[in-house]
């Protein structure tokens, strides 16, 4: 099971109440307040873990809560501290409050840590209110409760260059042939079911997210829908992947189209992205005249014949997405 959004809901610890006491012993019959201070509640605390792969965790445990401190005791003796509760979420996690768009964490790379939620304070005990006009305060002060709230945790892919393709284009066998990997493949639709991020090895290696099939609709929900497009947000650089064998009975042309037209619709910038397109499937009988045909129809593009089958030009389009990822870096803002 691929989990990849939640919603759960946290708290920070209460602090602990200070306490009222006075000091009781033999043979000092003016001992005085002696009450101690409450410990204050513990964090709620989110730390970045290269080694979670989703949020499946908290699909079955979505309440979690921080310790509470301890209240304070007589002999000036102070409560602890609560528990802190530390979360570890996957790298490319988002945090939103659950009525917002607006993220209020995020964390992109292993060892991100931050304080979502802080415990309350601990309350101060009547040791701290003796005066010399009130030598037997009764008064103290409450622990403060901790923070709390309802969030929605969204994982996203990082990775230098996200795949995308229509069903049974080929996108997992391209990523088993760039790294070696072994991902389940076959001849039907939907072999992907969840994001992948697949590292390609070399001089001028990147690393490569491999999303399921999108099909004309994806960004209103078809298919597997928006909710894998989102995988590529982080991705600075997208590589199309058209089936030119036309092995679904579908147009390579018409699929482009689709395949930009889906991504502008999506928005978030995902059309302006830098991309490449790569034919896939050459070693099919039909392949080289629907290139033909695309590149009548799509002047402007140059696709980049490869087969994942037999391997063609996979060293060509890995050095064209390489160059393409340092002229990227060289033109983002510093």
């Amino acid at each position: 099971m691929f989990i990849d959004e939640v919603t759960v809901f946290l708290a920070a610890g209460d602090g602990g109440h200070g306490c009222l006491s006075f000091r009781r012993e033999k043979y000092v019959p003016k001992g005085g307040p002696d009450g101690g201070d409450g410990g204050n509640g513990g964090n709620v605390i989110l730390l970045c873990d290269h080694n979670i792969g989703d949020l499946v965790d908290y699909k079955f445990t979505p309440h979690r809560r921080a310790g509470s401190g301890q209240s304070g005791m007589g002999s000036q003796r102070h409560g602890r501290n609560g528990a802190d509760e530390i979360l570890r979420v996957p790298e490319g996690t988002v945090v939103y409050g659950v009525d917002s768009e607006r993220p209020v964490a995020e964390l992109l790379r292993d060892g991100d840590r931050t304080v979502l939620l802080r415990g309350g304070k601990g309350g101060l005990g009547n040791e701290h209110f003796k005066s010399s006009t009130d030598r037997a305060p009764r008064r103290t002060i409450p622990g403060e409760p901790g923070e709390s709230g309802q969030f929605r945790f969204e994982m996203k892919v990082i990775a230098d260059v996200g795949l995308v393709g229509f069903p049974n284009a080929g996108k997992s066998s391209l990523t088993n042939a760039l790294s070696a990997t072994e991902r389940p493949t076959g001849p039907y639709p939907f072999t992907t079911l969840h994001p992948k991020v697949a590292v390609v090895p070399g001089e001028n290696g990147f690393t490569l997210a491999d999303i399921p099939g999108l099909i004309g609709g994806a960004h209103a929900n078809r298919g597997l829908g928006f909710r894998f497009l989102r995988h590529v947000e982080r991705c600075p650089i997208l590589l199309l992947l058209i089936d030119m064998g036309a092995v679904d009975g579908r147009k390579p042309w018409e699929d482009f189209a689709v395949l930009r037209e889906e991504l502008r619709l999506y928005g978030r910038g995902l059309a302006e992205r830098p991309f490449l397109v790569s034919a896939n499937k050459m070693d099919l009988p039909e392949a080289e005249e629907n290139l033909r045909i695309f590149r009548q129809k799509q002047p402007a593009i140059d696709p980049l014949p490869i087969s994942c089958e037999k391997g063609l030009d996979h060293r060509e389009l890995c050095a064209r997405i390489s160059s393409l990822i340092r002229a990227t870096d060289s033109t983002a803002p510093q």
